[in-house]
């Protein structure tokens, strides 16, 4: 399974920019996708993820800011960023949990950075 992740730039403070990643190979179930963010000197964090059902999650430092949204037809994720403050400035990694019983298989895509300047 690859994970190819797009989309990451340089933005000014209160600009927008969505994130894109697409699944390809043998993917059995999906059991969730999601980004994750890493900043400089910091661990990896989650931002947003979404079910194999559709259930989303985004954590709060994001919500009224970010949209987690899934195309099921081309195994692909996206993330819109709007409003976005220096803080957002991190390297975007896309995730995916596949479910191949009796395990959960966790791929990880390369990154993406995205740079907010002020």
């Amino acid at each position: 399974v690859q994970l190819q992740a797009s989309g990451g730039g340089l933005v000014q403070v209160g600009g927008s920019l969505r994130l894109s990643c697409a699944a390809s190979g043998r993917i059995v179930n999906i059991n969730a996708m999601g980004w994750y963010r890493q900043a400089p000197g910091k661990q990896r964090e989650l931002v947003a993820r979404i079910t194999g059902g559709g259930t989303t999650l985004h954590v709060d430092s994001v919500k009224g800011r970010f949209t987690i949204s899934r195309d099921n037809a081309k195994n692909t994720i996206y993330l819109e960023m709007n409003t976005l403050r220096p803080e957002d400035t991190a390297v975007y990694y896309c995730l995916l949990e596949d479910y191949v019983a009796p395990r959960l298989l966790t791929y990880w895509g390369q990154g993406t950075q995205v740079t907010v300047s002020s």
